[in-house]
């Protein structure tokens, strides 16, 4: 199951990106922006500088070339060599260059010609990186921690309209459907700012919630009445066929009975089933260690008498012993009813159960099952093409629920005219020793000796 985050967790996320992606910009935008601007002065000085020397040269012609912190001026006369001028600067053409030097700083140098020659003027780059970098950032950090108050402020506001919808989203989060508390989702417990659309989610929730209450109450009132009112009539019937079992009685009558004690018998697995899982929720089956072969040799006892007139054999083989730490009942009804369709399908040969020490097999040798009827086996009111009208397909549907409530495994393997197998497997088996009493407890022997 996908494990989602909640809103602030996203609110919180979004945010954050977003102030990260502002510090990047920015710090690219003025690391561009100190780059760009240091080319364009130093062109702007050289510019300036060669205009000035130009008017300092027409004034005085034996005006020094430029010498300061930033600028340097080389000449190389008519018909001299390069030796006065720098290694990085010889052989550059007329314009604008940018150079290494050796001090391992950045220059722009400006070559240009004259009557006195090729004049070189260097301007150093690095020396007013300082400074441009300064007056550069000042703006734009103040521009940023502008942006980033704004940002939070908008992220509280944010947080504050939304503070409803996640304090709705917590008590939802707690909430039991087994046990609804309706009055935790009453809207006179929304906070003071809420505003009109939260208030109509949480009176949706409320009116849901009394519903469900409503609905959970009903199943309980429903599953405590239909155990007794439904069970009595049936212990009734099955008495009166017992007793009408012990009279002379026609081989048809006697045909007819047992075909009686038959559906009375079915009748009371199948609400002995619904019942169980309509308790799913709320179930009075408390959990309990308990010898699964005890139980298996039950339901194959129970369901014999299905087989009666049939030329099929039922068998009962155990491999292997284990224990189950669930309801007896709810094993009981899930092996059943693996053991009653095997009985119902098969016609002659064997309906055989095999218990391993993890699994139960039941093994038959009926009609088989399609690949179609495989696939749809375990939906509800399902019957198979060769069930000949029998059952009411609703026996696997109730298996595989169960299954799935517990997490137990069940799988069938068939073949058209070779039969079926059901196979349920039970990750969590013990060995046999898990359901024997465990020593008594030291309140229960004081009361043994005490009664003594």
């Amino acid at each position: 199951m996908a494990r989602y985050a909640s809103i602030g967790q996203r609110f919180w996320v979004m945010f954050s990106l977003w102030v990260a992606a502002i510090s990047v910009v920015t710090a690219l935008g003025v690391y561009a922006a100190a780059n760009s601007s240091r080319q364009a002065i130093a062109r702007q000085e050289l510019e300036r500088e060669t205009q000035y020397y130009d008017q300092q040269l027409a004034r005085n012609p034996d005006a020094p070339l430029p010498d300061t912190w930033l600028l340097r001026g080389f000449r190389r006369a008519p018909g001299q060599s390069d030796a006065a001028i720098p290694q990085e600067l010889r052989g550059l053409d007329l314009g604008y260059h940018q150079v290494r030097l050796a001090d391992g700083t950045l220059g722009t140098v400006l070559v240009s010609d004259d009557v006195r020659g090729r004049m070189y003027l260097l301007f150093n780059n690095d020396r007013p990186n300082n400074v441009v970098m300064l007056f550069g950032l000042i703006p734009v950090v103040l521009v940023v921690l502008i942006i980033y108050f704004a940002t939070w402020l908008t992220y509280r506001a944010s947080r504050k309209a939304l503070s409803p919808v996640i304090a709705l989203a917590k008590v939802v989060r707690r909430w039991n459907p087994d046990h609804p508390e309706p009055e935790s989702l009453a809207p006179r417990n929304l906070p003071a700012a809420s505003d009109s659309d939260v208030e109509v989610l949480v009176t949706a929730l409320y009116n849901f919630a009394n519903r469900l209450e409503a609905f959970v109450e009903r199943e309980r009132n429903f599953t405590r009445d239909a155990s007794h009112e439904l069970r009595t009539p049936l212990t009734v019937m099955k008495i009166a066929v017992d007793v009408l079992a012990d009279e002379d009685m026609s081989p048809f009558a006697q045909r007819s009975l047992a075909r009686i004690r038959r559906s009375v018998r079915e009748m009371e697995a199948l609400i002995e089933t619904f019942l169980v899982l309509a308790r799913e929720s709320d179930t009075g089956l408390r959990d309990e260690d308990f010898l699964a072969n005890d139980v298996v040799s039950a339901e194959v006892a129970r369901y014999r008498e299905l087989l009666a007139g049939k030329p099929v054999q039922l068998e009962l083989v155990e491999h292997a012993r284990f224990a189950l730490h669930a309801p007896p009942r709810v094993f009981a009804v899930m092996i059943g009813n693996l053991i009653r369709n095997a009985c119902l399908y098969t016609e002659r040969g064997s309906v055989t159960i095999e218990v391993e020490a993890d699994s139960v097999r039941v093994v038959d040798t009926g009609s088989g099952m399609s690949e179609e009827d495989l696939e749809r086996a375990f939906q509800a009111f399902y019957r198979g093409s060769r069930t000949g009208g029998t059952g009411h397909g609703i026996g696997l549907a109730i298996v595989r629920r169960i299954a799935d409530r517990y997490g137990w495994q069940v799988d069938l393997e068939s073949a058209l005219g070779r039969g079926t197998v059901a196979i349920a497997q039970f990750p969590a088996a013990q060995p046999p020793d898990a359901a024997l009493p465990g020593p008594p407890e030291p309140t229960q022997i004081a009361d043994a000796e005490s009664g003594r």
